[in-house]
C-alpha cells in the first residue's frame, strides 16, 4: 500500500512540474529549472553519506553494541553491511545514508544508546537498514529534484514579470501570479507526504527485519518523549526527513501536511497491529 501511495505521489509531483512548466516557463524553462535542480541534488546524494555525517561530526565505530545489532541485522536480512557511526548527541535519533546498499552508512547519537534496550535498539536500526534496502534516499532525491524545479521556475516567472518577460497576449498575471505562489506550494507537500510514506515503509519493512514489531513501537514512544522535552540543537532542516523522529518540533493541524515524518501515535499503532508469520 505504502509503495503504491509513493507512486501515485510521484506521479502527483511530476504532473505538478509539466503543469507548472507551461504556465510559468515554458518547455525551455523547465528543462533549465529541472536540470539546475538536478544538479543541485545529484551531488547532495552522490555524496550524502559523507556530507551528513561529517555535518553531525560522526564517529565511525568497528565494534561495540550498536555495531553488532547491526552487523546481526545484516547477517539476518542478507544485506551489504553499513559503515556505523556513532553522533555526539545527547538527544536519541538515528538515521541511515548512502546512495544504495554498497555506499550506505547508519548513524545513531549517543543519547540513543543510553536509553534504549537492545531489542529496542534492533528495532530502530533495522528501520534504518529498511531505508537502506528499499533506497529511500533515491526516492527522496528525485522528489527533492522536481520539487526544487518548481520553485526554480516560480522564481524564474516572478523575475520574468518584473522585468517584462513573458508578455503573451494569452497570458494572464492573476493566473501566473497564483501558479507561482501555489505550483510551489502543491510540490512540497506532495514531497512532504512522500517523506511520510517512506517512513511508514520502512517501519513496516524493520518490523520484519527485526523479528518484532513491538521493538521499534516500544523504541519510538521512548524517542519521541525524549525529542518532545530536550530536542536536538543544530539541526539542519534540510536532514530532518532523514531521521527516525522529527528532531523540529511541531505537531498537528496545518503543521503536521508540511512535516516530513508522519505522526509517532500513529506509527505505533500500525506497528502494534502488525503481525509477522
Amino acid at each position: 500500500m505504502n509503495t503504491l501511495r509513493t507512486v501515485f505521489l510521484m506521479t502527483l509531483l511530476t504532473l505538478v512540474l509539466v503543469g507548472a512548466g507551461g504556465a510559468l516557463g515554458g518547455r525551455g524553462g523547465a528543462l533549465i529549472a529541472l536540470i539546475m535542480a538536478g544538479v543541485m541534488n545529484l551531488g547532495s546524494y552522490w555524496f550524502s553519506d559523507k556530507i551528513v555525517i561529517k555535518m553531525y561530526r560522526g564517529r565511525e565505530v568497528t565494534e561495540g553494541a550498536l555495531y553488532d545489532v547491526v552487523r546481526e541485522l545484516c547477517l539476518r536480512g542478507g544485506l551489504p553491511m553499513p559503515k556505523v557511526y556513532i553522533l555526539p548527541q545527547p538527544t536519541p535519533n538515528a538515521f541511515a545514508t548512502g546512495r544504495n546498499p554498497k555506499h550506505a552508512a547508519v548513524a545513531a547519537t549517543e543519547g540513543i544508546l543510553q536509553i534504549l534496550s537492545r531489542e529496542e535498539l534492533m528495532g530502530v536500526m533495522a528501520h534504518e537498514m529498511s531505508h537502506v534496502g528499499n533506497r529511500d534516499i533515491l526516492i527522496g532525491s528525485i522528489a527533492a529534484t522536481i520539487a526544487g524545479a518548481i520553485s526554480y521556475m516560480a522564481h524564474m516567472a516572478q523575475w520574468a514579470m518584473i522585468f517584462g518577460g513573458r508578455d503573451d497576449e494569452d497570458s494572464n498575471p492573476i493566473a501566473m501570479i497564483a501558479m507561482m505562489i501555489l505550483a510551489p506550494i502543491a510540490a512540497m507537500l506532495v514531497q512532504m507526504a512522500i517523506s511520510r510514506s517512506r517512513e511508514y515503509e520502512a517501519d513496516k519493512g524493520g518490523a520484519k527485519l527485526c523479528g518484532n514489531p513491538f521493538y521499534l513501537a516500544s523504541a519510538l514512544r521512548k524517542l519521541e518523549a525524549a525529542n518532545s522535552r530536550s530536542p536536538m540543537p543544530k539541526v539542519n532542516e534540510a536532514t530532518a526527513h532523514m531521521f527516525i523522529v522529527n528532531p523540529l518540533r511541531g505537531k498537528g493541524g496545518l503543521k503536521s501536511l508540511f512535516s516530513t515524518h508522519p505522526p509517532v501515535e500513529e506509527r505505533v499503532r500500525r506497528l502494534e497491529s502488525m503481525t509477522i508469520g
